[in-house]
Parts: C-alpha cells; structure tokens; sequence
C-alpha cells in the first residue's frame, strides 16, 4: 500500500496526460480499503484473543487499559497515514475515501465492543478485570475522536462524519450497559450495609431537632455504608479511567437511594405475614383491598387485615427525629459520591429521579393524615381493575351531590336499586345485601357504613334503599369515594363477601349526579403507592384521623 500511495503522489505530479489521474486511480484505492477491512478484523480478532488469554494485561503501569485496544488503532491510524500521504487534490475524491474509511472504523470498533459485552459476563465479578474491560471500551471512545480530528475534524465530509458521531453513540451504550452488568456484583454489599444503616436508624430516639443539631447522630448511622462507598470509590479511582469511574459511580447512587428508600424508609410488606393471613381472612368495616404487586396472593383481605399487617413492621416505621437525621445523611451521601469535584457533578443529583423519589417517601411522614388520605383517594386509579378483568356481579345505583348555599355543607345521597347477575354459590339460602361505605379525610365524626335490607334467594334483588352521608364543610367531594360491597348475610358466622365495587366521587362532581351499573369485582387494586400510604397511616396510633380511616 505505501507503493500504492507513493505511486498516487507521484502521479498528481507529473504533467497532465491521463486526464483525471485522480478519477482513474480511486478504483485500486477503494480496493485496498476493502481488502483492508478483513485484514484490520483479522488483526482485531488476533490482538482481542490474545489479550484475553494473558488476563487483558494493562499497556504499563501507568495506563488502565490493555494491549489490544493499542494493537487495533495502530493498524487504523496506519491506514489513514497511508491515504493522507497520497494528498488528494480532489476533494470530492479526499472525501469519498474518508467515507469508505469511517465504515471500516464503524465495523472494527464495533466488533471489538461486541467481543467485551460478549465475555463481560465471565469477568465481571472480578472487579480489576471488568474496570480493564470497561476502560477498553472508552479507550476506543477517546482513540475514535483522535482519529476523528485526523481526518478532518469539523472539515470532514458530513456522510464519514455522521458515521463517526452515530458510531461514538453507540460506543457510549455499550459502555452503559456494562456500567449497569457491573453495578449487579456492587448491589448485595450496598444493601447489606443499608440493612445495618436501617438498624442503626430504629435506635436513634429522642425529640425532633434541626438538620445541623444531628451530625453525631448521622456520623454513627452512616458508619458501615460510608467505609464500604469510600473504599470502592478509592479502588475506582485508581482502576478506572475518570470516564468509567463516573458511570460506576452513577449506578453505584442508584443502588444507594433506591435501596434507602425501599430497605429503610419504605420497607415492603412481608409476603409470608400476608400470605399467613390469608387462610382467615375476614371482611373489614370497608372492603377487602389487596395488592396486584404481590403475585403469589390469589385471595382476598380487607383492610383491617392489610393494616394487621402492616402493623407488624411498625417498629421499623420513621419517627420525625429519624426522618431529619436520614434528611442530613442524604447530604453526606451526596458530598461523598461528588468527590470534592471529581465525581458526579452536584446537577446530577438534582435531576436524580431517584433521589426525588426517595425525598417524596420522606415526606410522606411529614403529611398530615388528612393529606395522605386525600393523596390515597386520588392517587388510586385502577382499584376496579378486577371487576373489568373478571366481574362476578353488578349494582344499580343512583348517586347525588348536594352543598348548602350558605354554610357549604355537603351531602351525598345514594339509592341502591338492584343487583344483577350475582355470581356466587352457597349451598345454604342466599341472603344478599349491601353494604355502602365512605372514604376520605374528615370522617371521624360522621357515619361512614350504611347497608340494605337482605333478600332472601335471589341472584338479581330488588332493593330501592336511599343513604345520606354527610361530608361536612372540610373538604371536597374529590378527595372521597364510595365502596359498595354485596354480602351473603349468615347468622352465625361471618358475612361472605361476594363482591366489590368502587366509585370516586371525582368522577361525577362536574355532572352532580349519575345513574350507572357499577361492575363488581372479587376484590379492589391498591398499587404500591396505596399500599405506603396505608402502612404509614397505621403506624399513627395517636392519630385519631388515621385510626379512623384504617378501622
């Protein structure tokens, strides 16, 4: 090839009589750049394999990557020196090779990234040699740029240079990805040292103080958390290309916040405690509520006994101490992964959608209970999901709101007509009946459960009953919801439920009133947001607000 380019360069020199010289030259030059694209794989191939047999040793002591990525781009920067040493004067020709170039740079590069995700996962616990990998990949960023300024830089024809910016974006991705396989072996020890934090936490007792009145207090609960971060960190430093390091570190916050809030601050209901539950479930003064999120329950609960549940890991509930000394923490932990400047920059944290998150269950604690039941009404949208996916009945009701014009009273009156199409076996007399209950804040006082009279055998009674509840001047009508359950009454043990039916009284303030079938269902959805607000309103025994709410 450098005959090939000496004998091109000879060419553009010599006197005119070839015509186009350049024009019938190319040919034999794009020629080359084909048969140099399997020559440049098999170098790859050759320099990838032996790399990974010898463990991917660094280049020296003083870089943090290994030989093959050195290999590969001296055979690439090779091949461009080559086509710059012809110095074409057509720049139409110049660009055209530069195109055919940026697609051998494209398949080369891609390949070598496809090679590392590949044999990532085999090496991926072992930390020094997944942060040699991953320094490869980005090595292949930086080098791409170099290469990128050498043919031409902002100058290059626009086809090569899309090829190039397409190309260092999908170098990026996969340089994501393995950030993301690798934070998989950092996780367990994160959460570990979460657990411990969480312990720690429960024994800090005492009177609500200011942010900048806990730092004793944060210092011991972030102990075994910080020793853990500060020497991974360390060891990345010193591992890890600055590029690298900041994506390990992205994910390694994500572990961090997620696991605060979902190990310390919003711990999941025990599968075990529910599903013992389930054999005895009873139906509580308003509906049996059950969470879709937790698979293996096929059953029905009433909200006594979620709140049963939830009681049981009410020790691990945050006191307002607790919340400030975590809040003061957050900051420790924010300081620790920007790194004096050398981390994550401090605007990352504030477009964190993990850190909102995390501050909005902190919060939850602070909310009255007015406002946390007002957030549950308004935050559960699908609660009639199973009466759409699998209906074992329906109710014909009537629904009218009424305000007085001059204290602002407001009053909902339901009539209960009919029911239809009861799906239920009994092989005793069937007694249904309805049950009517109201939900929503500022009901501690006023009744909340009307019901039927029963009708004995039927399958589609008549009822024709009417209700009035009253809603005060408190609040308003979007923030409550009607909960009608159809029950086969028994004397002597337990109504059974036959099914459930919801209506949020959002849905008709604009219109006053409404006339409608309301499908019913074996049980109501509570999505895991519901289900928190539920838990922490539990944990409120001194609250008469939130002990009327969850009775």
């Amino acid at each position: 090839m450098l005959n090939c380019a000496q004998r091109y360069s000879e060419m553009m020199k010599a006197d005119s009589g070839y015509g186009s010289r350049e024009e019938w030259f190319i040919p034999f030059v794009m020629d080359w750049l084909n048969e140099n694209d399997e020559h440049s794989m098999e170098i790859l191939r050759n320099a990838y394999n032996r790399d990974k047999s010898d463990n991917f040793p660094q280049t020296s002591e003083h870089t943090k990557f290994s030989n093959s990525v050195v290999d590969v781009f001296t055979q690439l920067n090779e091949a461009l020196k080559l086509l710059k040493q012809m110095d074409c004067p057509n720049p139409e020709v110049y660009a055209d090779m530069m195109k055919r170039f940026s697609k051998t740079l494209n398949k080369v590069l891609l390949a070598y990234a496809d090679m590392v995700h590949k044999d990532f996962p085999r090496f991926a616990a072992n930390e020094k040699l997944a942060c040699i990998l991953m320094n490869n990949v980005q090595q292949l960023r930086v080098q791409l740029e170099k290469i990128y300024e050498n043919m031409g830089g902002a100058e290059l024809d626009p086809q090569a240079s899309d090829v190039l910016t397409k190309l260092q974006k999908k170098l990026n991705n996969v340089l994501d990805k393995l950030g993301r396989e690798f934070a998989v072996y950092l996780e367990p020890n994160i959460k570990e040292q979460m657990i411990k934090l969480g312990n720690l936490l429960s024994k800090i007792k005492g009177q609500q103080l200011q942010k900048t009145q806990v730092a004793a207090e944060v210092d011991i609960v972030l102990e075994p958390l910080m020793d853990v971060l500060e020497a991974t960190l360390q060891r990345f430093s010193q591992q890890c290309e600055k590029t690298v390091m900041k994506y390990l570190l992205k994910e390694m916050w994500k572990i961090t916040v997620v696991s605060m809030e979902k190990i310390v601050v919003l711990p999941p209901l025990d599968n075990k405690a529910l599903l013992k539950q389930l054999p005895n479930a009873k139906i509580g003064d308003m509906t049996k509520l059950m969470s879709t999120k937790i698979n293996d329950v096929k059953g029905l609960s009433s909200v006594k006994d979620m709140m049963d549940i939830a009681r049981e890991g009410s020790e691990r509930s945050l006191s307002p101490k607790q919340c400030t000394v975590l809040d003061a923490a957050l900051d420790a932990i924010k300081e620790c992964f920007h790194a004096g400047g050398q981390g994550l920059k401090k605007s990352f944290f504030e477009k964190s959608e993990e850190l909102q998150a995390l501050k909005y269950a902190l919060s939850l604690y602070t909310q009255t209970s007015e406002q946390l039941i007002r957030t549950f009404i308004t935050g559960q949208k699908n609660q009639d999901l199973p009466s759409q996916e699998q209906p074992v009945g329906e109710i014909s009701v009537q629904v009218d709101l009424f305000a007085h014009p001059g204290t602002g009273e407001q009053k909902v009156t339901v009539k209960i007509l009919a029911a239809n199409d009861l799906r239920w076996q009994t092989t005793s007399v069937f007694k249904p009946f309805v049950e009517v209950h109201l939900v929503g804040p500022h009901l501690a006082d006023k009744k909340r459960k009307q019901a039927t009279k029963t009708k004995s055998g039927n399958w589609a009674p008549k009822f024709n009953e009417t209700f009035h509840f009253f809603l005060g001047n408190e609040g308003e009508p979007e923030h409550y919801e009607l909960i009608f359950q159809v029950k086969d009454y028994c004397f002597a043990r337990e109504d059974r439920i036959v099914g459930v039916g919801v209506l949020q009284l959002a849905s008709i303030v604009e219109q006053g009133s409404c006339s409608m079938w309301v499908q019913l269902g074996s049980r109501l959805q509570i999505d895991d947001d519901g289900l928190i607000l539920l838990r922490i309103l539990s944990q409120r025994q001194a609250d008469d607000v939130a002990k009327e709410f969850v009775k």
